[in-house]
């Protein structure tokens, strides 16, 4: 993750900056899940990281570029690039089940549900940043590495697909499948009871992605 170039006037490997900026990034991250976007302060998330407000504006600028960091963290922790690495001499089968299983229980995941829930509350309140900055740090990074392993699949022979960026979305489309909305809407709780369900879906996931782009 790169620095905040407001942080850098701290110096460099000074560890207790350091150490603030990560509990600032936590206390941020669990405040946005909770609060949504629109109901998180910079106050609020200075008092959880037990900071001074200026210490987080120094480290971050303002909200959206907190917020940003705090996505992009998440998300390279979640998804790091390894996820979408592509290797000639794995089975394309294994390499598109490894995405597909991360994806499916990230999907189901209490923070992810979480998260989604709050960028619903922010566009009902006519406040879509939240998501947007979701959607540019997370889905719009995904999507791309995803095209990469495709395009990488496909100029090796290990796939037959006309259209990367469109098999991308309907390979992420395939494995989302309805137990994340279903968490959504509470109808169910995704603990260890659905494992199996969510592992089942992203093989059949890859199966029918496969039906359709493997070369004949």
């Amino acid at each position: 993750m790169n620095p905040n170039p407001l942080a850098k006037s701290h110096g460099p490997g000074r560890p207790k900056d350091m150490e603030k900026r990560a509990a600032i990034l936590e206390a941020a991250k669990s405040l946005f899940i909770h609060n949504a976007f629109a109901g998180t302060s910079m106050d609020a998330v200075a008092a959880e990281a037990g900071v001074s407000k200026l210490t987080v504006y120094s480290h971050f600028g303002d909200k959206d570029n907190l917020f940003r960091e705090v996505i992009r963290s998440h998300i390279q922790d979640l998804l790091p690039d390894q996820t979408y690495q592509f290797d000639p001499a794995t089975d394309i089968r294994e390499i598109l089940l490894r995405v597909a299983q991360t994806h499916a229980r990230l999907d189901c995941d209490r923070q992810t549900v979480g998260t989604f829930r709050a960028i619903l509350s922010d566009c009902r309140q006519g406040n879509p940043r939240y998501g947007r900055l979701v959607w540019e740090e997370g889905s719009m990074r995904t999507h791309a590495l995803m095209e990469r392993l495709l395009q990488q699949a496909v100029d090796a022979g290990r796939l037959d697909v006309p259209d990367v960026p469109r098999a991308a979305m309907q390979f992420m489309a395939l494995v989302k499948g309805n137990l994340m909305m279903r968490r959504m809407f509470g109808c169910v709780e995704c603990d260890d009871s659905y494992a199996a369900e969510i592992d089942a879906n992203a093989r059949a996931a890859v199966d029918m992605f496969l039906r359709a782009y493997l070369p004949r």
